[in-house]
């Protein structure tokens, strides 16, 4: 789905998906009223809180925004499925629209290619969707093998 006019496309590696979640990377001070301003009644961080570009005390930001908060802290070389099943709880729980989000939207992009798979989307399509980010399938990159094993490809 394109972008809606008022969507906050400056934050890193910012997506609306066509079933409605937003998904970024790193969330700045002034971003917290910026989802607010959009809607946003949920946030999902998968990143580490301890990563230098975390936005510190983002849960309590969040809520004073009157947004809702969890946080399922993945670390980048140890991706699991438990991770994936742990953010697949939380949509299906969440009510309202919600914004996943790490540090570049690597985490959330792969997390949700999985999820698109489970859910039927073809092999094609939720490729696309995930290489519109990061596709670590087709890289080369130090740090890809554990992405790879998790995505069913081996490293």
């Amino acid at each position: 789905m394109s972008a809606v006019a008022d969507d906050p496309a400056d934050i890193r590696n910012w997506r609306r998906r066509a079933d409605g979640i937003t998904t970024s990377g790193r969330l700045e001070p002034g971003d917290p009223a910026r989802l607010a301003a959009i809607g946003v009644r949920h946030v999902v961080n998968l990143a580490l809180d301890n990563h230098p570009e975390a936005l510190p005390d983002e849960g309590t930001a969040l809520a004073k925004q009157g947004i809702g908060y969890t946080h399922i802290p993945v670390p980048f070389d140890a991706p699991t499925h438990e991770h994936v099943a742990a953010l697949h709880r939380v949509l299906d729980q969440v009510d309202g629209p919600v914004h996943v989000h790490c540090i570049m939207n690597y985490r959330v992009t792969a997390f949700l290619y999985l999820l698109d798979r489970q859910a039927g989307v073809p092999e094609a399509e939720a490729r696309a969707r995930m290489a519109e980010v990061w596709d670590p399938l087709s890289s080369d990159e130090p740090g890809t093998a554990p992405w790879k094993a998790l995505l069913g490809q081996p490293g």
